[in-house]
Protein backbone atom coordinates (compact mmCIF):
# COMPACT_ATOMS: atom_id res chain seq x y z
CA UNK A 1 0.00 0.00 0.00
CA UNK A 2 1.49 3.30 -1.07
CA UNK A 3 0.93 5.80 1.72
CA UNK A 4 1.50 9.55 1.29
CA UNK A 5 4.80 10.96 2.49
CA UNK A 6 4.49 12.81 5.78
CA UNK A 7 6.95 15.63 6.26
CA UNK A 8 6.97 17.59 9.49
CA UNK A 9 7.28 21.37 9.37
CA UNK A 10 6.17 24.44 11.23
CA UNK A 11 2.60 23.77 10.01
CA UNK A 12 2.32 20.30 11.58
CA UNK A 13 0.25 21.29 14.70
CA UNK A 14 -2.76 22.43 12.65
CA UNK A 15 -2.44 19.44 10.31
CA UNK A 16 -2.16 16.97 13.17
CA UNK A 17 -5.19 18.40 14.97
CA UNK A 18 -7.27 18.35 11.79
CA UNK A 19 -6.33 14.74 11.03
CA UNK A 20 -7.03 13.79 14.65
CA UNK A 21 -10.48 15.36 14.51
CA UNK A 22 -11.27 13.84 11.10
CA UNK A 23 -10.37 10.38 12.40
CA UNK A 24 -11.86 10.74 15.87
CA UNK A 25 -15.18 12.52 15.28
CA UNK A 26 -17.17 9.34 14.45
CA UNK A 27 -15.86 7.53 17.53
CA UNK A 28 -17.94 8.79 20.48
CA UNK A 29 -21.33 7.58 19.17
CA UNK A 30 -21.24 9.95 16.21
CA UNK A 31 -20.40 12.96 18.43
CA UNK A 32 -24.06 13.86 18.86
CA UNK A 33 -23.82 15.07 22.48
CA UNK A 34 -22.97 18.65 23.40
CA UNK A 35 -19.72 17.74 25.19
CA UNK A 36 -18.27 16.02 22.13
CA UNK A 37 -19.32 18.87 19.84
CA UNK A 38 -17.77 21.44 22.18
CA UNK A 39 -14.51 19.45 22.31
CA UNK A 40 -14.25 19.23 18.51
CA UNK A 41 -15.05 22.94 18.17
CA UNK A 42 -12.26 23.70 20.63
CA UNK A 43 -9.79 21.52 18.73
CA UNK A 44 -10.74 22.97 15.34
CA UNK A 45 -10.66 26.52 16.67
CA UNK A 46 -7.17 26.07 18.10
CA UNK A 47 -5.98 24.48 14.86
CA UNK A 48 -7.41 27.33 12.80
CA UNK A 49 -5.53 29.86 14.95
CA UNK A 50 -2.17 28.24 14.11
CA UNK A 51 -3.03 27.03 10.59
CA UNK A 52 -0.48 27.87 7.85
CA UNK A 53 -1.51 30.49 5.32
CA UNK A 54 1.48 30.57 2.93
CA UNK A 55 -0.23 28.22 0.48
CA UNK A 56 -3.42 30.24 0.27
CA UNK A 57 -4.00 32.01 -3.05
CA UNK A 58 -6.51 34.50 -4.34
CA UNK A 59 -9.17 31.88 -5.26
CA UNK A 60 -8.91 30.42 -1.78
CA UNK A 61 -9.42 33.83 -0.21
CA UNK A 62 -12.54 34.33 -2.32
CA UNK A 63 -13.95 31.05 -1.08
CA UNK A 64 -13.19 32.01 2.52
CA UNK A 65 -14.92 35.37 1.92
CA UNK A 66 -17.96 33.50 0.64
CA UNK A 67 -18.00 31.38 3.80
CA UNK A 68 -17.80 34.66 5.72
CA UNK A 69 -21.09 35.70 4.09
CA UNK A 70 -22.69 32.47 5.35
CA UNK A 71 -21.33 33.15 8.84
CA UNK A 72 -22.71 36.70 8.73
CA UNK A 73 -26.11 35.35 7.72
CA UNK A 74 -26.11 32.88 10.59
CA UNK A 75 -25.04 35.62 13.00
CA UNK A 76 -27.90 37.86 11.87
CA UNK A 77 -30.50 35.10 12.24
CA UNK A 78 -29.02 34.13 15.60
CA UNK A 79 -29.31 37.73 16.81
CA UNK A 80 -32.94 37.94 15.73
CA UNK A 81 -33.86 34.68 17.42
CA UNK A 82 -32.01 35.40 20.68
CA UNK A 83 -32.57 39.13 21.15
CA UNK A 84 -35.33 40.61 23.30
CA UNK A 85 -35.39 43.46 20.82
CA UNK A 86 -34.83 41.99 17.33
CA UNK A 87 -34.17 44.41 14.50
CA UNK A 88 -36.73 43.19 11.99
CA UNK A 89 -37.93 39.72 13.04
CA UNK A 90 -41.49 39.59 14.42
CA UNK A 91 -42.16 37.94 17.75
CA UNK A 92 -43.59 34.45 17.50
CA UNK A 93 -47.32 34.57 18.32
CA UNK A 94 -46.99 31.58 20.64
CA UNK A 95 -45.70 33.87 23.41
CA UNK A 96 -48.80 36.09 23.34
CA UNK A 97 -51.04 33.02 23.36
CA UNK A 98 -49.16 31.64 26.38
CA UNK A 99 -49.40 34.99 28.15
CA UNK A 100 -53.15 35.20 27.57
CA UNK A 101 -53.70 31.63 28.79
CA UNK A 102 -51.61 32.06 31.95
CA UNK A 103 -52.77 35.60 32.66
CA UNK A 104 -49.24 36.82 33.33
CA UNK A 105 -46.91 38.86 31.11
CA UNK A 106 -44.26 36.84 29.31
CA UNK A 107 -41.32 38.41 27.47
CA UNK A 108 -41.75 37.46 23.79
CA UNK A 109 -39.14 36.09 21.41
CA UNK A 110 -38.78 35.38 17.69
CA UNK A 111 -37.99 31.76 18.62
CA UNK A 112 -40.53 29.39 20.12
CA UNK A 113 -37.92 28.24 22.68
CA UNK A 114 -35.86 30.98 24.27
CA UNK A 115 -32.07 30.70 23.95
CA UNK A 116 -32.30 27.31 22.20
CA UNK A 117 -30.68 28.84 19.11
CA UNK A 118 -27.51 29.46 21.13
CA UNK A 119 -27.25 25.83 22.28
CA UNK A 120 -27.97 24.54 18.76
CA UNK A 121 -25.06 26.51 17.31
CA UNK A 122 -22.41 23.87 18.10
CA UNK A 123 -22.83 21.55 15.12
CA UNK A 124 -23.00 24.30 12.43
CA UNK A 125 -20.00 25.99 14.05
CA UNK A 126 -18.00 22.76 13.95
CA UNK A 127 -18.83 22.31 10.25
CA UNK A 128 -17.77 25.87 9.41
CA UNK A 129 -14.50 25.49 11.33
CA UNK A 130 -13.86 22.14 9.61
CA UNK A 131 -14.32 23.47 6.08
CA UNK A 132 -12.21 26.58 6.82
CA UNK A 133 -9.42 24.44 8.24
CA UNK A 134 -9.78 22.04 5.32
CA UNK A 135 -9.21 24.91 2.89
CA UNK A 136 -6.27 26.33 4.83
CA UNK A 137 -4.48 23.03 5.43
CA UNK A 138 -5.64 21.42 2.19
CA UNK A 139 -4.17 24.22 0.09
CA UNK A 140 -1.00 22.14 0.33
CA UNK A 141 -1.41 19.05 -1.87
CA UNK A 142 0.52 16.76 0.48
CA UNK A 143 -1.66 17.76 3.43
CA UNK A 144 -4.80 17.31 1.34
CA UNK A 145 -3.72 13.80 0.38
CA UNK A 146 -2.93 12.95 3.99
CA UNK A 147 -6.46 13.99 4.91
CA UNK A 148 -7.89 11.77 2.17
CA UNK A 149 -5.90 8.79 3.44
CA UNK A 150 -6.73 9.41 7.11
CA UNK A 151 -10.48 9.53 6.41
CA UNK A 152 -10.26 6.38 4.28
CA UNK A 153 -8.15 4.38 6.75
CA UNK A 154 -10.15 5.44 9.80
CA UNK A 155 -13.37 4.64 7.94
CA UNK A 156 -12.19 1.11 7.18
CA UNK A 157 -11.21 0.61 10.84
CA UNK A 158 -14.66 1.77 11.99
CA UNK A 159 -16.22 -0.55 9.41
CA UNK A 160 -14.10 -3.47 10.68
CA UNK A 161 -15.15 -2.71 14.24
CA UNK A 162 -18.80 -2.52 13.17
CA UNK A 163 -18.73 -5.91 11.46
CA UNK A 164 -16.81 -7.64 14.28
CA UNK A 165 -18.97 -6.13 17.02
CA UNK A 166 -22.09 -7.21 15.13
CA UNK A 167 -20.79 -10.77 14.90
CA UNK A 168 -19.46 -10.96 18.47
CA UNK A 169 -21.77 -8.77 20.56
CA UNK A 170 -24.58 -7.17 18.52
CA UNK A 171 -26.28 -5.70 21.60
CA UNK A 172 -23.44 -3.26 22.35
CA UNK A 173 -22.08 -0.07 20.81
CA UNK A 174 -18.66 0.54 22.32
CA UNK A 175 -19.40 0.46 26.08
CA UNK A 176 -23.14 1.15 25.89
CA UNK A 177 -26.13 -1.09 25.33
CA UNK A 178 -27.52 -0.98 21.81
CA UNK A 179 -31.24 -0.29 22.05
CA UNK A 180 -32.13 0.15 18.36
CA UNK A 181 -31.19 -1.46 15.04
CA UNK A 182 -30.09 -4.67 16.74
CA UNK A 183 -30.14 -6.47 13.40
CA UNK A 184 -27.97 -3.91 11.62
CA UNK A 185 -24.36 -2.82 11.65
CA UNK A 186 -24.04 0.75 12.89
CA UNK A 187 -20.34 0.93 13.79
CA UNK A 188 -19.89 3.65 16.37
CA UNK A 189 -23.01 5.49 15.17
CA UNK A 190 -26.43 5.14 16.74
CA UNK A 191 -28.37 5.31 13.47
CA UNK A 192 -27.86 2.78 10.67
CA UNK A 193 -28.63 5.30 7.92
CA UNK A 194 -25.80 7.61 8.98
CA UNK A 195 -23.50 4.60 9.30
CA UNK A 196 -24.38 3.49 5.76
CA UNK A 197 -23.61 6.95 4.36
CA UNK A 198 -20.31 7.07 6.27
CA UNK A 199 -19.13 3.62 5.17
CA UNK A 200 -20.32 4.33 1.63
CA UNK A 201 -18.41 7.62 1.52
CA UNK A 202 -15.24 5.88 2.71
CA UNK A 203 -15.79 3.19 0.06
CA UNK A 204 -15.94 5.92 -2.60
CA UNK A 205 -12.61 7.30 -1.41
CA UNK A 206 -10.99 3.84 -1.36
CA UNK A 207 -12.23 3.11 -4.87
CA UNK A 208 -10.72 6.35 -6.19
CA UNK A 209 -7.41 5.72 -4.41
CA UNK A 210 -7.26 2.24 -5.96
CA UNK A 211 -8.11 3.53 -9.43
CA UNK A 212 -5.45 6.22 -9.19
CA UNK A 213 -2.83 3.73 -8.02
CA UNK A 214 -3.66 1.22 -10.76
CA UNK A 215 -3.82 3.89 -13.45
CA UNK A 216 -0.42 5.20 -12.42
CA UNK A 217 1.11 1.76 -12.82
CA UNK A 218 -0.21 1.16 -16.32
CA UNK A 219 2.30 2.21 -18.98
CA UNK A 220 -0.10 3.43 -21.68
CA UNK A 221 -1.01 7.07 -22.03
CA UNK A 222 -4.49 5.90 -22.97
CA UNK A 223 -5.77 2.56 -21.73
CA UNK A 224 -5.91 -0.34 -24.15
CA UNK A 225 -8.85 -2.19 -22.70
CA UNK A 226 -7.88 -5.52 -24.26
CA UNK A 227 -4.67 -5.47 -22.22
CA UNK A 228 -5.98 -3.95 -18.99
CA UNK A 229 -6.51 -7.24 -17.15
CA UNK A 230 -3.06 -8.48 -18.14
CA UNK A 231 -1.43 -5.24 -16.98
CA UNK A 232 -3.36 -5.25 -13.71
CA UNK A 233 -2.42 -8.88 -13.08
CA UNK A 234 1.26 -7.86 -13.24
CA UNK A 235 0.90 -5.54 -10.24
CA UNK A 236 2.39 -7.24 -7.14
CA UNK A 237 -0.50 -8.39 -4.91
CA UNK A 238 1.04 -6.96 -1.74
CA UNK A 239 0.82 -3.49 -3.29
CA UNK A 240 -2.88 -3.63 -4.10
CA UNK A 241 -4.53 -6.23 -1.84
CA UNK A 242 -4.54 -4.09 1.36
CA UNK A 243 -6.46 -1.34 -0.44
CA UNK A 244 -8.89 -3.83 -1.94
CA UNK A 245 -9.40 -5.37 1.50
CA UNK A 246 -10.18 -1.95 3.00
CA UNK A 247 -12.67 -1.27 0.20
CA UNK A 248 -14.31 -4.64 0.72
CA UNK A 249 -14.73 -4.19 4.46
CA UNK A 250 -16.33 -0.76 3.93
CA UNK A 251 -18.73 -2.24 1.36
CA UNK A 252 -19.55 -5.16 3.65
CA UNK A 253 -20.30 -2.88 6.59
CA UNK A 254 -22.37 -0.61 4.33
CA UNK A 255 -24.56 -3.47 3.11
CA UNK A 256 -24.92 -4.88 6.63
CA UNK A 257 -26.49 -1.61 7.83
CA UNK A 258 -29.62 -2.48 5.81
CA UNK A 259 -30.15 1.19 4.90
CA UNK A 260 -31.99 1.58 1.59
CA UNK A 261 -31.06 5.16 0.72
CA UNK A 262 -27.57 4.89 2.20
CA UNK A 263 -26.64 1.81 0.17
CA UNK A 264 -28.36 2.93 -3.03
CA UNK A 265 -26.88 6.43 -3.08
CA UNK A 266 -23.41 5.15 -2.13
CA UNK A 267 -23.42 2.72 -5.06
CA UNK A 268 -24.63 5.50 -7.35
CA UNK A 269 -21.81 7.79 -6.16
CA UNK A 270 -19.26 5.03 -6.82
CA UNK A 271 -20.58 4.42 -10.34
CA UNK A 272 -20.51 8.10 -11.30
CA UNK A 273 -17.09 8.71 -9.67
CA UNK A 274 -15.66 5.66 -11.49
CA UNK A 275 -16.96 6.92 -14.84
CA UNK A 276 -15.68 10.46 -14.32
CA UNK A 277 -12.24 9.27 -13.25
CA UNK A 278 -11.80 7.08 -16.35
CA UNK A 279 -13.66 9.38 -18.76
CA UNK A 280 -10.54 10.08 -20.86
CA UNK A 281 -9.80 6.37 -21.25
CA UNK A 282 -13.32 5.38 -22.28
CA UNK A 283 -14.29 4.98 -25.94
CA UNK A 284 -15.78 8.17 -27.41
CA UNK A 285 -19.55 8.68 -27.51
CA UNK A 286 -20.63 5.30 -26.12
CA UNK A 287 -17.93 4.81 -23.48
CA UNK A 288 -19.62 6.80 -20.72
CA UNK A 289 -22.96 5.05 -21.24
CA UNK A 290 -21.27 1.65 -21.27
CA UNK A 291 -19.48 2.48 -18.04
CA UNK A 292 -22.65 3.69 -16.34
CA UNK A 293 -24.62 0.68 -17.55
CA UNK A 294 -21.92 -1.76 -16.46
CA UNK A 295 -21.70 -0.04 -13.09
CA UNK A 296 -25.44 -0.41 -12.56
CA UNK A 297 -25.23 -4.12 -13.42
CA UNK A 298 -22.36 -4.61 -10.95
CA UNK A 299 -24.25 -2.63 -8.29
CA UNK A 300 -27.35 -4.79 -8.73
CA UNK A 301 -25.17 -7.89 -8.50
CA UNK A 302 -23.61 -6.66 -5.26
CA UNK A 303 -27.07 -5.83 -3.96
CA UNK A 304 -28.18 -9.41 -4.52
CA UNK A 305 -24.94 -10.91 -3.21
CA UNK A 306 -24.33 -8.77 -0.12
CA UNK A 307 -27.48 -6.70 0.34
CA UNK A 308 -30.26 -9.21 0.80
CA UNK A 309 -31.83 -7.21 3.66
CA UNK A 310 -31.61 -4.02 1.65
CA UNK A 311 -33.34 -5.62 -1.34
CA UNK A 312 -36.12 -6.97 0.87
CA UNK A 313 -36.70 -3.53 2.38
CA UNK A 314 -36.90 -2.03 -1.11
CA UNK A 315 -39.46 -4.68 -2.04
CA UNK A 316 -41.62 -4.18 1.04
CA UNK A 317 -41.30 -0.43 1.71
CA UNK A 318 -39.97 1.18 -1.45
CA UNK A 319 -37.42 3.99 -1.27
CA UNK A 320 -39.26 6.11 1.33
CA UNK A 321 -41.93 5.05 3.83
CA UNK A 322 -45.28 6.85 4.00
CA UNK A 323 -44.74 8.23 7.51
CA UNK A 324 -41.67 10.14 6.40
CA UNK A 325 -43.55 11.70 3.48
CA UNK A 326 -46.30 12.85 5.85
CA UNK A 327 -43.67 14.32 8.16
CA UNK A 328 -42.26 16.32 5.25
CA UNK A 329 -45.72 17.68 4.48
CA UNK A 330 -46.09 18.73 8.11
CA UNK A 331 -42.69 20.43 8.00
CA UNK A 332 -43.75 22.35 4.90
CA UNK A 333 -46.70 23.74 6.89
CA UNK A 334 -44.28 24.87 9.61
CA UNK A 335 -42.24 26.68 6.96
CA UNK A 336 -45.35 28.28 5.47
CA UNK A 337 -46.32 29.72 8.88
CA UNK A 338 -42.77 30.89 9.71
CA UNK A 339 -41.19 31.78 6.33
CA UNK A 340 -38.73 34.54 7.25
CA UNK A 341 -36.91 33.56 10.44
CA UNK A 342 -38.27 30.10 11.19
CA UNK A 343 -39.22 28.83 14.61
CA UNK A 344 -35.67 29.04 15.98
CA UNK A 345 -32.50 27.01 15.52
CA UNK A 346 -32.82 23.59 17.12
CA UNK A 347 -36.54 23.95 17.91
CA UNK A 348 -37.98 21.42 15.46
CA UNK A 349 -38.94 18.88 18.15
CA UNK A 350 -41.10 21.53 19.85
CA UNK A 351 -42.48 23.05 16.66
CA UNK A 352 -43.53 19.77 15.05
CA UNK A 353 -46.25 18.37 17.40
CA UNK A 354 -48.98 20.95 16.55
CA UNK A 355 -48.40 20.27 12.84
CA UNK A 356 -48.05 16.49 13.13
CA UNK A 357 -50.17 14.75 10.51
CA UNK A 358 -52.81 12.29 11.78
CA UNK A 359 -51.56 9.87 9.12
CA UNK A 360 -48.29 9.42 11.02
CA UNK A 361 -48.07 6.55 13.47
CA UNK A 362 -48.48 7.60 17.10
CA UNK A 363 -45.34 5.64 17.99
CA UNK A 364 -42.17 7.62 18.67
CA UNK A 365 -41.23 11.28 18.82
CA UNK A 366 -40.32 13.19 15.67
CA UNK A 367 -37.44 15.31 16.94
CA UNK A 368 -35.84 15.44 13.46
CA UNK A 369 -37.55 16.14 10.13
CA UNK A 370 -35.63 13.39 8.29
CA UNK A 371 -34.83 15.99 5.65
CA UNK A 372 -32.05 18.41 6.52
CA UNK A 373 -33.01 21.09 3.92
CA UNK A 374 -36.62 21.15 5.15
CA UNK A 375 -35.60 21.24 8.80
CA UNK A 376 -33.10 24.01 8.09
CA UNK A 377 -35.79 26.11 6.42
CA UNK A 378 -38.20 25.51 9.32
CA UNK A 379 -35.54 26.46 11.89
CA UNK A 380 -33.94 29.55 10.32
CA UNK A 381 -36.36 30.61 7.59
CA UNK A 382 -36.42 30.46 3.81
CA UNK A 383 -33.92 33.31 3.09
CA UNK A 384 -31.14 31.74 5.17
CA UNK A 385 -31.92 28.29 3.77
CA UNK A 386 -31.65 29.67 0.22
CA UNK A 387 -28.30 31.28 1.10
CA UNK A 388 -26.99 27.92 2.31
CA UNK A 389 -28.35 26.22 -0.81
CA UNK A 390 -26.57 28.79 -3.00
CA UNK A 391 -23.33 28.07 -1.13
CA UNK A 392 -23.70 24.36 -1.86
CA UNK A 393 -24.33 25.12 -5.53
CA UNK A 394 -21.18 27.27 -5.71
CA UNK A 395 -19.18 24.53 -3.98
CA UNK A 396 -20.28 21.96 -6.57
CA UNK A 397 -19.35 24.33 -9.41
CA UNK A 398 -15.87 24.86 -7.97
CA UNK A 399 -15.37 21.14 -7.33
CA UNK A 400 -16.56 20.35 -10.86
CA UNK A 401 -14.05 22.84 -12.20
CA UNK A 402 -11.32 21.11 -10.23
CA UNK A 403 -12.31 17.65 -11.42
CA UNK A 404 -12.32 18.56 -15.12
CA UNK A 405 -9.57 21.20 -15.18
CA UNK A 406 -6.82 19.66 -13.06
CA UNK A 407 -4.42 17.15 -14.54
CA UNK A 408 -2.73 16.18 -11.29
CA UNK A 409 -4.45 15.44 -7.99
CA UNK A 410 -7.91 15.57 -9.58
CA UNK A 411 -8.79 12.72 -7.25
CA UNK A 412 -9.06 15.17 -4.32
CA UNK A 413 -11.84 17.40 -5.72
CA UNK A 414 -13.47 14.31 -7.24
CA UNK A 415 -13.59 12.56 -3.86
CA UNK A 416 -14.98 15.73 -2.29
CA UNK A 417 -17.62 16.14 -5.02
CA UNK A 418 -18.68 12.49 -4.85
CA UNK A 419 -19.03 12.42 -1.06
CA UNK A 420 -20.69 15.85 -1.04
CA UNK A 421 -23.28 14.64 -3.56
CA UNK A 422 -23.84 11.47 -1.55
CA UNK A 423 -24.24 13.28 1.77
CA UNK A 424 -26.49 16.01 0.35
CA UNK A 425 -28.81 13.60 -1.44
CA UNK A 426 -28.97 11.34 1.60
CA UNK A 427 -29.67 14.31 3.87
CA UNK A 428 -32.68 15.18 1.72
CA UNK A 429 -34.15 11.83 2.84
CA UNK A 430 -32.58 11.64 6.30
CA UNK A 431 -30.30 13.68 8.59
CA UNK A 432 -26.74 12.57 7.76
CA UNK A 433 -25.27 16.07 7.70
CA UNK A 434 -26.81 16.78 11.11
CA UNK A 435 -24.59 14.14 12.74
CA UNK A 436 -21.22 15.77 13.62
CA UNK A 437 -19.44 12.41 13.52
CA UNK A 438 -20.12 12.34 9.79
CA UNK A 439 -20.23 16.03 8.89
CA UNK A 440 -17.00 17.18 10.57
CA UNK A 441 -14.54 14.90 8.68
CA UNK A 442 -16.33 15.33 5.38
CA UNK A 443 -16.69 19.11 5.62
CA UNK A 444 -12.92 19.10 6.15
CA UNK A 445 -12.63 17.00 2.98
CA UNK A 446 -14.92 19.42 1.14
CA UNK A 447 -12.56 22.22 2.15
CA UNK A 448 -9.52 20.32 0.91
CA UNK A 449 -11.34 19.57 -2.35
CA UNK A 450 -12.14 23.25 -2.82
CA UNK A 451 -8.54 24.20 -2.10
CA UNK A 452 -7.26 21.69 -4.68
CA UNK A 453 -9.76 22.70 -7.38
CA UNK A 454 -7.42 25.24 -8.95
CA UNK A 455 -4.64 24.53 -11.40
CA UNK A 456 -1.05 25.51 -10.74
CA UNK A 457 -1.33 28.54 -13.01
CA UNK A 458 -3.48 30.12 -10.29
CA UNK A 459 -0.63 29.80 -7.81
CA UNK A 460 1.77 32.46 -6.61
CA UNK A 461 4.79 33.08 -8.89
CA UNK A 462 7.22 31.39 -6.52
CA UNK A 463 5.00 28.29 -6.34
CA UNK A 464 4.76 28.16 -10.13
CA UNK A 465 8.51 28.60 -10.51
CA UNK A 466 9.20 25.82 -8.01
CA UNK A 467 6.83 23.45 -9.76
CA UNK A 468 8.30 24.24 -13.16
CA UNK A 469 11.85 23.74 -11.91
CA UNK A 470 10.82 20.41 -10.38
CA UNK A 471 9.23 19.29 -13.63
CA UNK A 472 12.31 20.30 -15.62
CA UNK A 473 14.64 18.44 -13.27
CA UNK A 474 12.42 15.38 -13.42
CA UNK A 475 12.41 15.47 -17.22
CA UNK A 476 16.19 15.82 -17.34
CA UNK A 477 16.59 12.87 -14.97
CA UNK A 478 14.34 10.70 -17.11
CA UNK A 479 16.32 11.64 -20.24
CA UNK A 480 19.58 10.77 -18.50
CA UNK A 481 18.26 7.36 -17.44
CA UNK A 482 16.95 6.70 -20.94
CA UNK A 483 20.30 7.70 -22.47
CA UNK A 484 22.20 5.34 -20.17
CA UNK A 485 19.88 2.50 -21.09
CA UNK A 486 20.41 3.24 -24.79
CA UNK A 487 24.24 3.03 -24.57
CA UNK A 488 25.31 -0.46 -25.77
CA UNK A 489 27.40 -2.55 -23.43
CA UNK A 490 30.23 -4.64 -24.90
CA UNK A 491 31.76 -7.55 -23.06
Amino acid sequence: MRLPHISWSWSWPATFILLFVAAGAPFPFGSTNDLSIAFWCLCLGLALMVAPTRDLRRPHLRIIAGIGVIVAGYAFVLHEQLSDHPWIAPFNPIWKQASDLLGVPIAPSASIVKNEAFFALGAPLANILAILLGITVGANRERARQMLWVIAVSGSLYALYGVLSFLIEPTMILWRDKTAYLGSVTGTFINRNTAAAYFGSCAVIWMLLILEDVRRRLPERHLIWKRVWRDVAEIPPRQILPQLGALLICLMAMFMTGSRAGVGLSLLAMIVAFTIFLRKDLPPRTGIWISLGSGIVVALGLMQLLGGRVSSRFDSQGLVDEGRIEAWKSTLRIIADNPWFGTGMGTFQWAFPPYRSPNISIRGIWDIAHSTPLELASDVGIPMALLVAAAWAVMFVILGRGVFARRRDAIIPLAAAATASLSLLHSCLDFTLQIPGYSIPFFALFGAGLAQSFRIRDARPDVVQGAVEGAVKGQQARRTIAAKKAVPTHV
